[in-house]
């Protein structure tokens, strides 16, 4: 049954999402201001604008798309007994816990999938080919993924029988997680090593955004660090030091490609180059 917690999260989503995007967005952007991890070689008013501005277009087409979105189609889940959590018996705080993980390693594997699949590669690179690393970039998805995205995860949400504020505190938290580990901030060594026994932190996952293939095709993780350290596919550093790596790709290093439109239309311009998982060459 839905507690009166539950129930006073799920009646003010919007405002929940919203002031925890806000918030953690408005964090990072100070932080990255006053302790940077990296010196920013490219100004924001030349990123900002097609990073957010793409943004502004994905939020558009998932209200249109998805109108009731994956809470609400955990509570009609949880309305029709669908999922393997709706047909067992949990305390509801373990339902939740169980939930949040399995939504964290399902967005894993389809991070892993993105990477794998040169088509689908096609779409996760406009997010890879950023010539910077900061708290925008985790916001940087081409449309068309969002919408497959958002597919995946409605079916995980489905096949898992998530309850439905466990699905809007994963959302949130994801997408708080990501703004943070996308971050250009520097910590200290030793509580980033502590971090990264549970979370991804910045300096693990920026290995991921390297311009070598290798290390684009690690530290997939974007909230807990556990499935690439169980998976193998963690890589603790990147091999030039992180204030040496280039970041992006080895195509579209010109800086005319961070404008919005060059973002929408990078999928189907060039080859779709070598990075995809187990490739070699360019097609």
């Amino acid at each position: 049954m839905m507690s009166e917690f539950d129930a006073f999260l799920l009646g003010h989503e919007p405002w929940v999402r919203l002031s925890a995007f806000a918030g953690v967005l408005a964090a990072m952007a100070v932080w990255e201001t006053l302790v940077p991890r990296r010196r920013r070689a490219i100004p924001r008013a030349r990123r900002w604008p097609g990073n957010l501005g793409i943004v502004v277009i994905d939020t558009l087409v998932l209200r249109v798309a998805f109108p009731t979105a994956a809470v609400g189609l955990a509570l009609l889940a949880e309305a029709q007994g669908w999922g393997l959590l709706n047909t067992v018996t949990l305390p509801h705080w373990g339902a939740v816990i169980l939930a949040v993980l399995a939504l964290d390693l399902a967005i894993y594997l389809q991070h892993v999938l993105f990477h794998a699949v040169p088509a689908l590669w096609r779409l996760h690179r406009v997010h890879h080919a950023d010539l910077e690393f900061d708290v925008t970039t985790a916001l940087r998805f081409h449309p068309v993924e969002i919408l497959l995205s958002m597919g995946l995860k409605m079916a995980a949400v489905a096949a898992i029988g998530a309850p439905p504020v466990a699905v809007l505190v994963f959302e949130v938290l994801l997408n708080a997680c990501a703004m943070f580990n996308h971050g250009n901030v520097r910590l200290n060594g030793a509580v980033d090593r502590r971090l990264q026994r549970v979370l991804v932190t910045p300096d693990m996952h920026r290995v991921h955004h390297s311009v070598i293939r290798n290390e684009t095709n690690s530290n997939f993780g974007f909230c807990l660090s556990w499935w690439d350290r169980l998976l193998g596919t963690y890589r603790p550093q990147p091999a030039a030091g992180h204030e040496g790596m280039v970041i992006g790709l080895e195509q579209f290093r010109d800086p005319r490609e961070l404008r919005l439109d060059r973002l929408l239309l990078q999928p189907l311009r060039g080859p779709t180059g070598p990075y995809p998982v187990n490739r070699d060459g360019e097609a």
